[in-house]
């Protein structure tokens, strides 16, 4: 007699059909978020060759850094609101438009101001990836797989951040040109832009996670705001300033690190810049390795704020012994490049915590204030970090990072708590309605 198909047979069709539709969005998201990291780094991995090419300081070259990220979080926090208006897909288009200018722009540089105008355009470009990666990630990935879909974004914008040094550094090495390096960086903006094109379907955010193929029914999305609520009420909640604060804090810890840390090493420790332009490209992919293992471990964790003080102490203390100059000057590197795997281990938690802490209904808002803390740390960093490198105060680079690390804790501490109120007082009112 002939068995007739189990009746898990369609079930497992669909669920093996939701997982390769799940894995094609997370990764074309992730190229995407690793091209926005990888602009970041347009202009601090070439700092060496601008001072020989325009005779710049320190303190100018930290500006450009600063122009980037005001251009980038003013952007960023408007964004929010037209990605939620007009949708997630376009805007991606146009910002990695904004990175073939920007990389043209420094090509073609002549001075200062050419340097200014690339930064700008970057700093555009960069405005928007936040809020579209995260409105496409929370309205396309199903729910069991949204915490590793956190955890491959955060990777990709690691290995973007490591990309870029070896990238744009290799290739001004080779040819002997940095404006060869910006070319190459116009092409690569091209590429990235001409695959998301190609599967623009699997990045169309009008569709739900189990809605592959039919757009969402109007006026039924996912988790709608309340009725009549305004646009802006969101800004009143403490847990967006706080999730604000806590990217202000965590980014100034990453700017010292980014822009100046290879220059650090070498004043404190003599090392060739050769090697010590390794120490981004080292955090980053430690942080990406540390990013797979958060990945596991914000699927399981209740408190996340806990795990977010540990990975970022642990970041902090490595930092600490970095400064103090007591370590040989090989060892010192490497100690700096492992600092970043606490700050991987933390990043898909913390992700998952914005997510906890946004109201329904203003994904796309949220993510853009909340990321916006991020630029504004960047910002106002960079200029102050400068300074202290024309000062000659080197040591402060890692000192100033790790106290900034410590700030972060606290207001990620801070979130966690209110979440974890408002989740007792939610388990309370069935209890006293009863």
């Amino acid at each position: 007699m002939r068995s007739s198909p189990t009746p898990t047979a369609p079930a497992a069709l669909a669920s093996a059909s939701a997982l390769r539709q799940d894995a094609r969005t997370i990764g074309l998201i992730g190229l995407a978020h690793g091209s926005s990291h990888f602009f970041h780094m347009l202009l601090p991995p070439m700092f060496p060759w601008l001072i020989e090419a325009f005779h710049l300081s320190y303190a100018e070259l930290g500006f450009l850094v600063s122009l980037f990220f005001v251009i980038s979080g003013v952007g960023q926090a408007l964004s929010g609101f037209l990605v939620d208006r007009v949708g997630a897909r376009p805007v991606l288009f146009t910002a990695l438009g904004c990175f073939v200018a920007s990389s043209l722009a420094a090509a073609s540089a002549q001075g200062y101001g050419g340097l200014m105008l690339a930064a700008a355009l970057a700093g555009l470009g960069n405005a928007p990836f936040h809020p579209v990666d995260f409105t496409i990630l929370n309205k396309r990935v199903s729910a069991p797989r949204l915490g590793h879909a956190f955890s491959v974004h955060g990777i990709s914008g690691n290995l973007g951040w490591a990309l870029a040094p070896v990238f744009l550094g290799g290739i001004t090495v080779a040819s002997g040109s940095w404006r060869m390096a910006y070319a190459a960086a116009a092409v690569y903006a091209l590429l990235v832009l001409a695959v998301l094109l190609l599967n623009r379907d699997a990045i169309d955010d009008r569709l739900g996670a189990w809605a592959h193929d039919k757009p969402a029914a109007p006026g039924k999305p996912a988790a709608a705001a309340p009725a009549g609520e305004h646009a802006l009420a969101f800004l009143r909640l403490p847990s967006v300033w706080l999730c604000f604060s806590f990217f202000f804090w965590t980014t100034v810890a990453l700017s010292a690190i980014q822009s100046f840390a290879s220059p650090a090493l070498r004043a404190m420790y003599g090392l060739p810049l050769s090697l010590t332009a390794l120490v981004v490209t080292g955090y980053m992919l430690a942080g990406a390795a540390g990013m797979v293992i958060g990945g596991f471990i914000v699927a399981r964790a209740e408190r996340l704020e806990r795990v977010i003080a540990l990975c970022l102490g642990f970041c902090g203390l490595m930092l600490v012994l970095v400064g103090t100059g007591w370590l040989p000057g090989p060892a010192a590197l490497a100690v700096a490049a492992l600092a970043g795997l606490g700050t991987g281990l933390a990043g898909p938690s913390r992700d998952m915590l914005i997510k906890r802490a946004a109201p329904p209904g203003a994904t796309g808002r949220v993510y853009g204030t909340v990321y916006s803390g991020l630029d504004l740390g960047f910002a106002l960093a960079a200029p102050l970090l400068g300074r202290l490198m024309d000062a000659g105060q080197a040591h402060a680079i890692f000192f100033v990072s790790a106290g900034a690390l410590i700030a972060g804790v606290a207001s990620a501490a801070l979130v966690g708590r209110g979440i974890a109120a408002l989740r007792l007082q939610a388990a309370r009112m069935p209890a006293a309605a009863g």
